[in-house]
């Protein structure tokens, strides 16, 4: 089954154009000691727990200072590719979907960017048994479509039932699968249509009810994600909904001009007494779409006309970041992203571990960042978790925060006393330029370690086809993730379970280890979340103990807005500035 496709693309996609990103703009970072332990400290800035049923309750925690009103632009190059909830999956389409699209549960964002998962269309984040083989959930009362018509029950069914119609290949699969206990879901239900509902979901009154075919006691993050949204049973106008859903957030589509704009108003049948996480002060969101993010930042820069109450949600090009970070220090935002930037090691080839440790002893990850950005490209990453998933704790196996620039002499001694001087690696990297650079980086201290290097360039549009084949002649290579949602299944289970190796999968190390999987098993099956957060942590200093990949850096953001614009912070989830939480300064 395809995974986390969501965020995975969006955080391979930065890297894979690596350059594009963040380079060339130095900050310091020439020193490799001592600024470690202290961009650690930086790097856990969010936590993430389960809300009561009173955290539920809205409306959203006022923001100091603001006030309702005004207009705000936002600069984007892309259009939505999708806004039709089932159809959402990358994260680009979910920062729109927020303020159009509620949820049975959602994510209420504090200040410091910490998240606690309550019921946004739901009373509470639901009520688990069977061991998480049975979830039910309870409407609130007041909640309406922008029409005025009430959310029912059976237009949340039906959101989860028409996900499986045939044209409905964008969104994810993970709810299908678990409701009819296979991955070749269509076959068992082909979606409301035809007249049938699933039998796996019951509805009662207020409440729905699913049962699973596997225990999921996470199941109450996974339907906070926008492919499960309700739709209106009697809207519902099949492939057409993408062109205009009906709303059921603060905000309904006033237009939409497919590549060219946008324009969000408000949805005067929200009742902002029903939803904890949004508070939409702006009476008005308009996009246009086309504009190159370069020329978004120099008009943002310039801080001129309608552009003072803009922002966009691409990251400042790297031509640009130093006078970002100098010129506008009071209109930049920066933070943590969901990404986690590795190095798979391919352990189908490299077998003996000690070469393996000799090579993330060796590797100048401080050389790379800095070819990358420097601390603007992210905080160095010691695991494969982000410290914005639930369970996080900082650990550091391989010491790269004491020296994150690597130690070739140590990494020499390494190979010398295990017999290995010479071992030949076969690095691939992407074809462009910053990635030349980076492999010349690589090349240099593998050498100096006592590796025979070999690169190879792979064109960027075959990446994954040819790093995901199990079979590659590739010995390490460049990899990103992000959890779909903020738990350590959806982080570790894809990506190091010996079961999902195969040509096309995310397992890219091809790690085959016995203890980790019963480990992996162990955290999904517990039922308290609590104690399943706690195992998923353990499990990221497991995983790095296998020296199957080699951190690289927590990945970062950095956008930047207009003068006339509050409180414009990222979205923790799907990176992006949060639309229902700024406002329009007077």
């Amino acid at each position: 089954m395809s995974f986390s496709r969501r965020n995975f693309l969006i955080a391979t996609g930065v890297a894979a154009a690596a350059g594009s990103v963040l380079t060339a703009c130095s900050s310091g970072d020439s020193n490799s000691n001592g600024g470690g332990k202290q961009e650690a400290a930086k790097a856990h800035t969010a936590t993430v727990k389960i809300g009561t049923a009173e955290d539920s309750k809205g409306p959203a925690p006022e923001v100091s200072g603001a006030k309702k009103g005004g207009k705000v632009y936002l600069l984007n190059d892309d259009d939505f590719s999708h806004l039709d909830p089932q159809r959402i999956y990358y994260a680009w389409n979910s920062l729109a979907a927020m303020v159009l699209s509620r949820c049975l549960t959602g994510y209420k964002v504090a200040d410091n960017g910490d998240m606690t998962l309550v019921g946004d269309l739901a009373t509470d984040v639901g009520t688990m048994k069977d061991g998480g083989k049975t979830w039910s959930f309870t409407l609130k009362d007041g909640i309406k479509w922008e029409d005025g018509t009430d959310i029912t029950v059976d237009d949340v069914r039906h959101g989860f039932e028409r996900a499986f119609a045939s044209f409905i290949t964008e969104g994810a699969i993970y709810v299908q699968t678990w409701l009819t206990g296979t991955s070749n879901y269509r076959k068992s239900y082909p979606g409301p249509y035809k007249g049938k509902h699933l039998k796996s979901i019951e509805t009662s009154g207020k409440t729905i009810t699913f049962h699973l075919s596997e225990p999921r006691p996470d199941f109450n993050y996974v339907v906070a994600m926008h492919s499960y949204a309700p739709t209106p049973v009697k809207k519902d106008t099949k492939q057409d909904y993408d062109k205009k859903p009906v709303s059921s957030g603060p905000y309904k589509v006033k237009s939409h001009v497919t590549d060219k704009s946008m324009v969000l108003v408000r949805n005067e049948h929200w009742d902002a007494s029903t939803d904890p996480i949004r508070n939409a002060y702006p009476d008005e969101f308009d996009f246009t779409f086309g504009i190159e993010p370069l020329t978004a930042a120099d008009r943002l820069l310039a801080d001129s006309g309608n552009d003072q109450y803009a922002v966009s949600w691409r990251t400042v090009p790297q031509e640009r970041i130093q006078k970002a970070t100098t010129e506008a220090k009071d209109r930049y935002f920066e933070g943590l992203s969901s990404g986690v930037s590795v190095y798979f090691i391919n352990t189908t080839r490299m077998t003996d571990k000690s070469v393996r440790e000799a090579l993330i002893k060796a590797w100048p990850t401080a050389g790379i960042r800095q070819v990358q950005g420097g601390i603007h490209r992210g905080e160095y990453a010691t695991g494969f978790m982000s410290p914005l998933v639930a369970g996080y704790k900082s650990q550091d196996v391989w010491g790269k925060l004491k020296n994150p620039a690597g130690d070739p002499k140590a990494a020499k001694a390494m190979l010398k006393k295990a017999g290995k001087l010479g071992t030949k690696v076969v690095y691939a990297y992407q074809q462009d330029d910053t990635q030349a650079k980076i492999k010349v980086v690589i090349e240099n201290a593998l050498k100096e370690a006592g590796f025979d290097v070999v690169t190879k360039g792979i064109d960027s549009t075959t990446w994954y086809d040819q790093t995901g084949k199990i079979d590659n002649p590739y010995d390490v290579y460049w990899g990103g993730w992000s959890a779909d949602w903020p738990t350590g299944y959806s982080v570790f289970q894809p990506t190091f379970d010996s079961k999902v190796i195969a040509d096309g999968a995310q397992n890219y190390s091809h790690l085959k280890d016995p203890a980790v999987d019963a480990a992996i098993k162990a955290a999904t099956l517990e039922t308290d979340q609590t104690k399943a957060n706690a195992m998923w942590g353990a499990l990221d200093k497991q995983v790095t103990e296998t020296a199957s990949f080699i951190p690289d850096v927590y990945m970062k953001r950095l956008y930047l807005h207009g003068s006339k614009l509050g409180n414009v912070k990222m979205d923790p989830q799907f990176d992006g500035c949060m639309l229902y939480k700024m406002y329009v300064k007077a």
